[in-house]
């Protein structure tokens, strides 16, 4: 049987057209199919932009549902460098002289001077402990107190440690107290003279009750480096005294042992820098509840847009959005409108509405912030504002939280735009696994096809040249008679 290396070529027919276009009727179902899987992930990808538009707008009502937004206090003083001042209590608001006298300090202290810094001085145990130093004088070119006492703080507890080989040097007797966490650092200086090495006790808190009082038990040369008892013996001298913050607020006296004063004024934190005497402004801080709001304003809109956007139709070119018709999204933008266009159930005399603070629906669905009339409602009436948005501790009232809440049941497992989504999802799965089969189908047609037309195309080939050897035959035998 005569070979035939392409469909047609034996018996001179268009037999590879013919297959094409055999091809293209049997691949008909597999263009409608990828067709409709092609609107189907165009469906599953605007749902992905609803779910992101949605996320966007929860993010902003969470913001507003948090009471904490809405009582942030800005503190300005007049006078620049002396204090700082931040609030989370509304009624903190107000202006305020405050004078301060006097900054919380950490004692420090110095030892007398070593020729070494790693000679053995001596051994014992070292006893660390706080208190107040009360009455008598200090000399300030000995730093030492005279006819004075000492107040334990019972709030803290005393440390002791052990001095002797190897740390019974100054360098060891440094390591030892600042691996202890006694609450004092220490450290080593070198003045220059002819006993340079001097160990520097630091405390860590400041506060007059945290004057060190510092008890050795051992020989005589750790005794005379280190002892050191306010109301006694003391062989360390005093370079700076332990003391409290001093401030006047409005003419009431307030003493603190740190730096940062906490409720001088209700709610407030001062931080106090140097002393002086400044007036200081707390005002409720609008600014950043203005820009909560635009935002929430800007992500509805956004999502408003995304809505109208997915479900448009085109009539010039009758081409639709991916939702066009869809339910779902429908479902999901009139709640959320239901949401924000029902007034909340506060108090009678409370804020009930979105356009008593200047928010309102335009005639597209869109919302609008009238900038004059939201100042005015948080300069007059921020309490109000916060409950329309984010009500007390526990309760489901405000626009914030409702929304967050709304937005959590679209979108959590069962939720409308989760059971959407899998659903389409679920679709085009079916979809690859109909195109797959059929593609196979029609792969095995094409090769029946292509095994029958090769049959045809050998047989063809076949009869033409049993054809032309016939002729030649006969061609011969009449030639042969003629003569």
């Amino acid at each position: 049987m005569a070979t035939i290396s392409s469909v047609g070529v034996g018996s001179n027919l268009d037999l590879a057209s013919l297959l094409t276009q055999l091809q293209t009727a049997e691949s008909q179902p597999l263009t409608a199919l990828d067709t409709k899987a092609k609107s189907f992930t165009s469906k599953l990808t605007a749902y992905g932009t609803v779910q992101s538009a949605l996320s966007t707008l929860q993010t902003a009502a969470q913001k507003l549902s948090d009471p904490a937004l809405f009582q942030t206090v800005t503190g300005t003083p007049t006078v620049s460098g002396i204090l700082a001042a931040t609030s989370t209590d509304p009624s903190s608001a107000g202006n305020y002289t405050i004078k301060v006298s006097q900054l919380a300090q950490a004692q420090s202290m110095i030892a007398t001077g070593q020729a070494s810094a790693t000679t053995a001085i001596g051994s014992g145990k070292i006893t660390i402990d706080f208190g107040t130093i009360t009455g008598g004088t200090l000399d300030a070119a000995t730093g030492t107190y005279t006819g004075s006492g000492f107040t334990a703080y019972s709030s803290r507890t005393a440390k002791s440690l052990t001095i002797d080989s190897p740390n019974n040097t100054l360098t060891g007797i440094r390591d030892a107290i600042n691996a202890a966490n006694a609450g004092v650092t220490a450290s080593i200086v070198n003045d220059g003279s002819g006993t340079p090495y001097r160990l520097v006790l630091n405390s860590t808190t400041t506060g007059e009750t945290s004057s060190m009082r510092i008890s050795v038990n051992g020989d005589a040369a750790l005794q005379s480096l280190m002892g050191n008892d306010p109301a006694g013996t003391q062989n360390l001298k005093q370079t700076v005294a332990a003391q409290n913050a001093k401030l006047d607020v409005n003419g009431i006296a307030i003493t603190s042992t740190t730096n940062t004063v906490k409720e001088a004024i209700q709610g407030t934190t001062l931080t106090l820098v140097q002393t002086g005497t400044t007036g200081l402004s707390m005002k409720a801080n609008t600014s950043t509840v203005t820009s909560a709001i635009n935002d929430f304003v800007k992500a509805y809109n956004s999502l408003q847009s995304t809505a109208k956007s997915l479900t448009a139709y085109d009539t010039d070119t009758n081409t639709g959005g991916a939702l066009v018709g869809d339910t779902t999204l429908r479902n999901i933008m009139n709640r959320v409108r239901q949401v924000l266009a029902t007034p909340q159930s506060t108090g009678a005399n409370d804020l009930k509405v979105l356009n008593e603070i200047g928010v309102a629906f335009q005639k597209d669905g869109t919302l609008l912030v009238d900038s004059t009339k939201l100042a005015s409602a948080l300069d007059t009436n921020l309490e109000g504002v916060s409950n329309l948005f984010a009500s007390g501790t526990g309760s489901t009232s405000g626009f914030g939280k409702q929304l967050d809440s709304l937005i959590t049941d679209f979108t959590k497992t069962g939720g409308s735009l989760s059971v959407a989504t899998d659903g389409v999802t679920a679709t085009i799965k079916d979809l690859d696994e109909q195109y797959n089969t059929m593609q196979a189908r029609v792969d095995a047609t094409m090769a029946r096809y292509r095994t029958q037309f090769t049959a045809l195309d050998v047989l063809v080939s076949s009869m033409k040249s049993t054809q032309t050897y016939l002729t030649q035959q006969f061609d011969a035998m009449n030639s042969s008679s003629s003569k």
